[in-house]
């Protein structure tokens, strides 16, 4: 439920309402959004709606876990991680001047592999955000993996990540969950200096190109408020191989949506032979799950990164498994990159999420000129599908 913007004390306002009508209260929101999420009984379902204060009432849904220095001994670097240019087989990049979040299943906080730590926990009110699935870990060691000899490297080495909880030990949860750890990012973002947001999830829905004025559609409005306050958000494009304005938040313009290519050898040029864990793929290509774009608006905001055959960390040890959410991560360690590391600024300093959405996307599609491109690229479309220039993090 969203107030209108004239609530000016929304706690007070859903106090009262909720004790009007017996309401059994989820998630308070005030930053994000003003207003609140509850089970509101059919019966009373239309008084609640009729409060003058009541912008519009969502309906929950469910949503689903879709600078270089000398590399330490004893690493073999993933292949996405040296496909994008984040890493030679000898150097890799040193940790972001920024901080990331990311809102998923929880990370593992205890990991030798990661700096991180707890930021909110939606799923179990006051518990720490501890990954009791793998997805958010494996996110996370994409992301920034330690350079520390032992395991994978990341993107954007040591960078420090808040876990934001939002998904249980099934990868499941609601747009309420995922709403409240926008709600805290947006609360945290200034003071804890979160620039950039991973979330490799997301649910069926659609774009009203209103930033929610239209539709009534309370996750897109808490996105829409949490870049506002300067937060870029990088998500998974889908994994339905289907246009990814049906998928949400892919299909919100304000965000930067990742498609997934196979990538079997780090290198360009498609000699690499088919991933040995996942039959039917081809080297630089599009992955056969992946969504992509159609539209005009789609196609602005969307990139590409390797999704298939991903090597890192788990609730325990290590895995490898494919899909845009391994993608994601790939771009989010990039983003970092491009506000800066090793202690210097980079050429995102500054920049509003739209121009850091353009900045990285732009040196993409300089890189895929200088022969860093894939089948389904925009400059090697495939049945009018486009997947987006592959990422570049060589640059930062």
């Amino acid at each position: 439920m969203v107030y209108k913007d004239d609530v000016v004390d929304p706690t007070a306002a859903t106090n009262e309402i909720v004790g009007a009508w017996g309401l059994s209260l989820l998630f308070e929101y005030s930053s994000a959004l003003k207003g609140f999420a509850a089970f509101i009984p059919d019966a009373k379902l239309e008084a609640v709606k009729n409060d003058p204060r009541v912008e519009f009432i969502s309906e929950d849904q469910m949503v689903q876990a879709a600078g270089m220095v000398k590399l330490a001994k004893g690493y073999k670097i993933p292949t996405g991680v040296r496909r994008i240019g984040a890493a030679t087989t000898t150097t890799v990049h040193q940790a972001s001047t920024v901080n990331v979040s990311v809102i998923d299943t929880g990370i593992i906080l205890s990991s030798k592999d990661l700096y991180a730590v707890s930021g909110e926990n939606c799923v179990r009110a006051g518990r720490l955000a501890i990954d009791d699935n793998g997805h958010g870990s494996h996110v996370a060691g994409t992301i920034a993996a330690r350079n520390n000899g032992t395991g994978v490297v990341g993107v954007a080495p040591g960078t420090k990540l808040y876990a934001v909880k939002v998904l249980n030990s099934a990868g499941s949860g609601t747009w309420s969950q995922v709403i409240c750890g926008i709600a805290w990012v947006t609360a945290n973002a200034a003071r804890l200096k979160i620039k950039v947001v991973n979330m490799s999830l997301g649910g069926g829905g659609s774009n009203d190109n209103n930033c929610v004025k239209t539709n009534g559609d309370a996750f897109h409005q808490a996105i829409c408020r949490s870049v506002a306050v300067g937060v870029t958000y990088v998500v998974a494009a889908g994994n339905s191989a289907v246009d990814l304005d049906t998928f949400v938040p892919a299909a919100y313009p304000e965000v930067l949506s990742v498609t997934a290519v196979t990538d079997s050898d780090g290198k360009a040029g498609g000699m690499g032979g088919s991933p040995t864990c996942r039959y039917g793929e081809v080297d630089d290509q599009y992955a056969s799950f992946s969504n992509y774009a159609v539209s005009d608006i789609a196609i602005n905001h969307t990139i590409a990164a390797p999704g298939v055959c991903i090597l890192s960390d788990w609730k325990t040890g290590y895995s490898t498994i494919s899909g845009t959410s391994m993608a994601a991560p790939h771009v989010t360690g990039s983003v970092a990159l491009c506000f800066g590391n090793g202690g210097k600024a980079g050429p995102c300093t500054g920049l509003n999420p739209d121009q850091v959405i353009q900045k990285v996307r732009a040196d993409a599609a300089a890189h895929a000129d200088a022969s860093n491109g894939f089948n389904g690229d925009p400059n090697h479309l495939v049945f009018g599908q486009n997947f987006g220039y592959l990422v570049w993090a060589g640059g930062y």
